[in-house]
């Protein structure tokens, strides 16, 4: 029994050792040499502060800026709670929740109508984190955008096609555009920040 209990006790220090210190800091090198940027968070600075990570999404409520997905992340875009909401296709209350939401983007994008609304501008994503929102969900909110800036459609327009990202890869999802670069950005096109 003796030699079965020290037998245990090395194994279990080797693996402590090799996947709990020595792998980490060999993964952890890595990501840094290779992908400085990612390994650090993907975060985005104004004047040296951080504004947020391009990779985790942020509540945008102004007139004058994308709206992101609704989030299911406990009260709305909190970290610590991340997650979706696992209401299936069948939910009444996911059914009550996407009405209840297209009302308010009706009522926010009067140029919308029930049956034109993307599907990202009432359903929550499975993080309740998600950065990005669809091509078709920046154009819909292009004319509200363009109202509250006292800018043209044509300009909002040209400024998500100008921060679009394409599919990963070149295949993979859907081309999408990121809530806090484009807000930045539509900051700048007004002046707001330089």
């Amino acid at each position: 029994m003796g030699r079965h209990t020290s037998i245990a006790i090395r194994m279990a220090l080797v693996t402590i050792v090799v996947f709990g210190v020595i792998y980490p800091l060999v993964m952890t090198g890595i990501a840094q040499a290779l992908f400085p940027r990612q390994a650090n968070g993907s975060l985005i600075r104004e004047h040296g502060t951080v504004i947020g990570s391009e990779l985790i999404g942020q509540q945008f409520t102004g007139p004058g800026y994308l709206h992101p997905r609704p989030s299911a992340a406990g009260e709305g875009y909190d970290a610590t709670s991340s997650g979706g909401s696992n209401l299936g296709p069948t939910s009444r209350a996911l059914m009550e929740g996407v009405k209840s939401r297209a009302d308010i983007v009706m009522r926010q994008n009067p140029n919308l109508t029930k049956g034109r609304i993307p599907v990202d501008m009432v359903t929550a994503s499975g993080s309740g984190l998600d950065p990005d929102i669809s091509v078709a969900n920046a154009y819909a909110q292009a004319p509200r955008v363009a109202k509250a800036r006292g800018l043209s459609d044509t300009s909002i327009r040209q400024l998500v096609d100008a921060n679009t990202t394409g599919r990963t890869l070149g295949f993979l999802g859907e081309p999408r555009v990121n809530v806090l670069r484009i807000n930045r950005a539509l900051d700048i096109l007004s002046g707001t920040i330089k």
